[in-house]
């Protein structure tokens, strides 16, 4: 070998001492699974029927496979953006900035909607519906930097950008208003005004992305007190991560190595879906007030349960599929794009079974 040779062997030696050699993808860890199985584990007042979660997971892949559900879906619907740019990176991340509570305080009355495209759309629909509004009027309502200049991103710029369609305005402005602002100067401050930055520094994981959106972003920051514990949800940052998976198909800057380390994101929607499914059981003084369409305080025994149980709940129906269908390509992320959509189908056929929990706060 002469001196300007490469000694593969010597420098593949080097980098295992170093630790060099492992998957970038295989030490990022968010421990919102692992939370949820303590608190499942410690659950008073939701419980999992194993029976009836071993149905659903037959009755959910199959209708999956007859709606030909995929990752492709996600693009498919009107309001989401089709190109794979870096404008779309940043709508999705403004998107997922925004992407909370849109339930009206009434039970019968009509909530925040959104006149777009000759549709009215409500709930998260809404939300998208507003940005490709703000935008067709010239609005730079995803740019990082917008937000973060006072001169322009004004109250009353704001409040137009999110004004509604219906007699119902959307719920916390005022907090989504300090979203933008707060994510605004992270940006500019941390990452040059850009989400690719964070997306470059996560090198492919999906873990790693998630860490570094809570760690940097406070508004991201889920998290609840369960016992002497504190236990980790991270739905937006979650879903964040799993939008750029879905719209880029896995590639380009929704590429990640550990993808199936995201759990299903705790929401009011899901809980309320894996009920019907007769996965999910609650305590009658539980089950009385979700009836009664009362609220649950944000970090209540009752809600952290309600998160923590149907995050586990869906892993279990995660395992069940794979352990009836071995081959099937199939993780929490579609699982619950898949439950969301089906509860919004039936929403707007007025054939909801049960309703919601109700809690008002920025995590979900």
């Amino acid at each position: 070998m002469s001196d300007d040779e490469v000694d593969h062997e010597l420098l593949a030696l080097l980098r295992k001492s170093l630790g060099w050699d492992k998957d970038p993808t295989s030490a990022a860890e968010t421990r919102v699974l692992q939370d949820a199985e303590y608190v499942y584990n410690n659950s008073i007042d939701v419980a999992i029927d194993y029976h009836g979660t071993k149905a659903a997971a037959a009755t959910i892949w199959a209708a999956m496979q007859k709606q030909e559900f995929s990752l492709k879906t996600w693009s498919m619907h009107e309001l989401h953006p089709k190109s794979k740019d870096e404008a779309t990176v940043n709508f999705i991340f403004t998107m997922d900035l925004l992407n909370f509570c849109f339930w009206p305080e009434e039970s019968s009355g009509q909530g925040f909607a959104v006149e777009y495209h000759g549709q009215r759309w409500i709930g998260y629909w809404s939300l998208v519906a507003v940005l490709q509004r703000a935008l067709d009027e010239g609005i730079p309502i995803t740019d990082p930097h917008f937000w973060q200049d006072q001169n322009e991103c004004t109250d009353e710029i704001l409040e137009h950008v999110f004004r509604s369609d219906s007699f119902t305005k959307i719920p916390l402005l005022e907090e989504r208003m300090s979203c933008l602002r707060e994510a605004g100067a992270v940006m500019y401050e941390r990452f040059g005004c850009s989400f690719l930055r964070c997306i470059e520094e996560a090198s492919g994981s999906a873990s790693a992305l998630v860490d570094l959106i809570v760690d940097s972003f406070p508004c991201f920051r889920d998290q609840a007190r369960y016992g002497k514990k504190t236990v980790r949800f991270y739905k937006r940052a979650q879903i964040l991560v799993a939008d750029l998976w879905a719209c880029f198909e896995g590639d380009g800057y929704g590429r990640f190595g550990d993808i199936d380390k995201i759990t299903m994101f705790a929401d009011y929607r899901i809980p309320q879906m894996l009920n019907s499914l007769g996965c999910l059981q609650y305590s009658p003084p539980l089950n009385y007030h979700i009836k009664q369409l009362k609220q649950i305080e944000s970090n209540h025994p009752w809600e952290v349960q309600l998160r923590g149980c149907s995050i586990w709940c869906v892993e279990l129906i995660r395992r069940e599929i794979l352990r009836q269908n071995p081959h099937a390509r199939v993780n929490a992320i579609l699982i619950d794009f898949f439950l969301y959509d089906t509860i919004k189908e039936q929403e707007a056929r007025d054939t909801e079974l049960v309703p919601h929990h109700r809690t008002r706060s920025i995590w979900y």
